[in-house]
């Protein structure tokens, strides 16, 4: 059994069947992709993993215990984090500042206000933000307006600051797009050395291909709402059902 279990999902908008008996297993420090062409049900499933979505029918079980009903923020204090498609950083604060904002909250969402606990708290703030930007190598940009980083770097940013929550799963919504290509390849060796050193899962949303195959562990591929294959890298490439998915090629 995986760290987070998706068992016969079902997600209706209307007349359009988003997602139809999506079953989904994502095994404990890994990295597992989920591609699919346009349309494929791929963020309505990601919303549905975040709490921004309640499935109309099936579970869906994070460690054991079901995020169904659950508010994002009640989703993220159980251990999972969300990257945007566009990061989410505060743009008119500092990079510095920005850090410290998720190393402020404690894992209960409280905030130490008063006296010398106060004090020693807002010491140690400072202290992890340095940490994590030094790791992420933007300890540099510190005092840079956030808005004048390049989006590689405000995307390496963001991952800094859901990393800082230290959850046990990351999910990544298409994490590269509208990258340069040496931005794109930045931030693949950045998620290799997240997952080389921390005691992390990891589940990306990806049309990059490049991307897919440079980290995934295990691919789940979507079309129309339903599970294709899921198989190892090495055997979804060209495979007659993702062929048929994306190209139109008869299987």
């Amino acid at each position: 059994m995986g760290i987070l279990e998706v068992k016969n999902v079902g997600k209706r908008f209307g007349g359009l069947q988003a997602l139809s008996d999506v079953n989904l297993s994502v095994a404990e420090n890994t990295v597992h992709a989920i591609i699919g062409p346009n349309g494929a049900g791929k963020s309505t499933l990601l919303n549905c993993l975040v709490g921004k979505l309640i499935p109309d029918t099936g579970s869906v079980m994070f460690d054991g215990q079901s995020v169904l009903g659950r508010s994002p923020h009640e989703i993220n204090q159980m251990g999972i984090s969300r990257v945007f498609q566009t990061p989410e950083i505060f743009a008119d604060l500092s990079v510095m500042e920005n850090m410290m904002i998720p190393c402020f909250a404690k894992r209960d969402g409280s905030f130490e206000m008063n006296g010398f606990g106060a004090v020693r708290h807002q010491l140690d703030v400072i202290e992890k933000a340095k940490t994590m930007l030094e790791d992420m190598n933007l300890y540099e940009k510190r005092d840079m307006h956030a808005a004048a980083m390049s989006r590689g770097d405000k995307r390496r940013l963001e991952i800094a600051m859901c990393l800082a929550q230290e959850p046990r799963l990351l999910l990544l919504d298409e994490p590269t797009a509208g990258m340069a290509r040496a931005d794109t390849n930045n931030t693949i060796d950045l998620l290799k050395e997240i997952k080389e050193k921390r005691d992390i899962t990891i589940a990306i949303i990806e049309h990059d291909m490049h991307v897919v195959f440079s980290l995934a562990e295990r691919i789940t591929v979507l079309a129309q709402g339903t599970p294709l294959v899921e198989d190892s890298p090495e055997n979804i490439k060209g495979h007659p059902k993702v062929r048929e998915a994306y190209l139109g090629e008869s299987a």
